[in-house]
């Protein structure tokens, strides 16, 4: 696992390459690496997960490809082996160490091979140079790069801070961004808050070759079949998570898993528990809070024979989290779910782990949101269309645009605030209602909202996060399942819940399904320092400079939520916070600038 960054047909000073590597070294803190030459540079941060002395970045097959990589390759002996038989050797068994000489073999379809999570920065200067830019097929690993069609140049990193540290790189803000935030709680598509700053989507390839635009390339995505029936479907899902969890938990370090309470993460923990002793973390908050989990947690935890961990969070903190957060991010997440998650995986790192395994992506897999199963229901009789988009949105559409001053609310009215292409597809696409919603999230929602958080915090702590609900074998299974096998009878997730039966408490799995998150509008009352830190951020003389927040529409805000609290009211002041504390950090005060082209 690392921190990967560089250029391509472009010029970097050691000391501008040295900045961007410093900038994101808390995701790789044990070694750096770095190569250049004239017109590139590739550069890395090395948390070491396996082979603890090996893994020297960039590797290299001297004078014709060189490659740095984020991530795990979970058959990286088997394709080793395979490779050897071919005449190839290596330096050491790390994972990463078998990708220049797999790419030598089989081109850009290398990735075929891959099973794992990755980021790939590859170099290829044999005949005429080239930079491939590599995701895997679910996003978990980011990369972020900025491509200017003037000089024909592409900087990359895996996080926006390091990214902007390259000299000559604009922070100007995408004019539509706050509207696409709080229409979906963070960009979705290849656009982020930042104009000039781009993410590669998942499964996809950037092919840049030497004084051409960047070519981008999507693969497919795997497919299986299952049983259509009901108690087989749930016995292949079981024995394939089964097996993927002991996959993941296999490396030269501690390995822990996430324990929040709920189904998905009881599960990963039972099946990580099967294979030894395993030590479980939870996150509650000091005091008394809705929506407490932590003895269903703990439950969970002891039924596994799990070693437990319970972390306490306290609430006065919340507006130091909170920009340290933010800074992680890079960008705006309206979801209060970053503080536990940046708070939690610091415990996990004091606790000496490196390496953690999270229950994240099941309910989009396995169609486990209340908003799927509204949209399944109701699509035969009437509209679910905009009734489900409200449901992804901090706030409702209709009540979005009466946040926004007058020339904002111009700007925005013709700039669709997700990727016009990817409704298109969610609303009139082929499949069932509910097959275009999973596609949809997890080609959109699960990597911009949930898969990056978790990275980014995670590696802020040098925690390495694996989600055995993103394998492929897994995912493959869960697209695969006939509608009735996934939502039906007024249940969610029916497949996973069989496959958990027996395996978790009954208390967590019969219990009703509730979100993971901070219980923002308990907290944020007044007189609170998170009361106070909103106030403070969202004051009408902050507000007014940037151009696109109403004040007093802003101020309405916190009038109802002190006389009459409730959900859509807290979290639309939490987002609107952590939108301001973004733009301080990155903008200042900055206004409004044009709508530019969104992805």
């Amino acid at each position: 696992m690392c921190r990967i960054y560089g250029y391509f047909n472009a010029v970097a000073s050691p000391n501008e390459m040295k900045r961007v590597g410093a900038l994101q070294r808390h995701g790789g803190p044990d070694r750096t690496g770095l190569s250049r030459a004239p017109g590139w540079g590739l550069g890395s941060n090395r948390l070491a997960v396996i082979d603890l002395d090996g893994g020297i970045q960039p590797y290299e097959i001297e004078g014709r490809i060189s490659a740095v990589f984020n991530g795990e390759i979970y058959n990286h002996d088997a394709l080793r082996d395979r490779l050897r038989k071919r005449g190839h050797r290596f330096a050491d068994r790390c994972d990463g160490a078998i990708i220049p000489a797999l790419y030598e073999e089989y081109g850009e379809k290398f990735t075929d091979h891959l099973d794992g999570m990755y980021a790939i920065a590859l170099l290829d200067l044999r005949e005429r140079p080239k930079l491939l830019l590599v995701t895997d097929h679910m996003g978990m690993k980011p990369l972020y790069y900025r491509w200017d069609a003037v000089d024909r140049s592409l900087r990359f990193s895996s996080e926006i801070p390091a990214l902007l540290g390259f000299e000559g790189l604009g922070t100007g803000v995408w004019g539509p961004g706050l509207d696409a935030y709080l229409a979906s709680k963070t960009p979705f598509g290849e656009q982020t808050m930042f104009q000039e700053i781009k993410v590669l989507p998942a499964a996809t390839t950037l092919r840049c070759t030497l004084g051409e635009a960047p070519e981008v390339l999507h693969r497919p995505h795997a497919t299986a079949q299952v049983p259509d029936d009901a108690d087989r479907a749930a016995e292949l899902v079981r024995d394939t998570l089964r097996t993927e969890v002991g996959r993941l938990l296999v490396a030269d370090v501690p390995v822990a898993v996430i324990t929040s309470g709920g189904l998905d993460s009881s599960l990963v923990t039972a099946l990580a528990a099967e294979r030894g002793p395993v030590h479980s973390f939870n996150i509650a908050y000091r005091g008394t809070w809705p929506f407490e989990e932590r003895h269903f947690a703990r439950q969970a935890a002891e039924h596994a024979h799990a070693v437990y961990h319970q972390v306490e969070l306290d609430p006065a903190t919340l507006p130091d989290l909170v920009e340290d957060v933010v800074w992680h991010l890079g960008q705006p997440n309206a979801d209060p779910i970053t503080v536990s998650t940046y708070a939690l995986f610091a415990a996990v790192r004091e606790a000496g782990f490196k390496v953690a395994l999270t229950g994240d992506a099941a309910d989009e897999v396995f169609g486990g949101y209340a908003r799927m199963h509204a949209a399944h229901e109701s699509a035969p009789a009437g509209p679910w269309y905009e009734r489900y988009l409200d449901a992804l949105a901090v706030v409702p559409a209709a009540r979005r645009h009466s946040l926004y001053t007058d020339d904002y609310r111009l700007l925005v009215q013709d700039v669709p605030p997700i990727p016009a292409a990817a409704l298109d597809r969610l609303r009139h696409g082929e499949g069932t209602v509910l097959k275009r919603i999973t596609d949809f999230e997890l080609a959109h929602r699960l990597p911009a909202y949930h898969l990056r958080r978790v990275d980014h915090l995670s590696m802020a702590h040098s925690v390495e996060s694996r989600l055995p609900f993103c394998q492929p074998s897994v995912t493959s299974l869960g697209r695969a399942l006939p509608d009735r096998l996934r939502i039906g009878g007024g249940k969610v997730k029916r497949t996973l819940y069989g496959a958990a039966a027996g395996l978790v408490p009954d208390a967590v799995h019969q219990r009703v399904k509730q979100p993971f998150t901070l219980p923002v509008t308990a907290m944020l009352a007044p007189g609170s320092p998170l009361w106070e830190m909103a106030r403070d951020t969202l004051a009408t003389g902050r507000l007014r400079p940037a151009g696109r927040l109403d004040p007093h529409a802003v101020d309405a805000l916190f009038r109802t939520q002190e006389l009459r609290p409730d959900d859509t009211t807290a979290l639309t002041i939490w987002a609107l916070m952590t939108y301001e504390v973004w733009q301080d950090q990155f903008q200042g005060s900055a206004g409004l600038v044009g709508a530019g082209a969104a992805s």
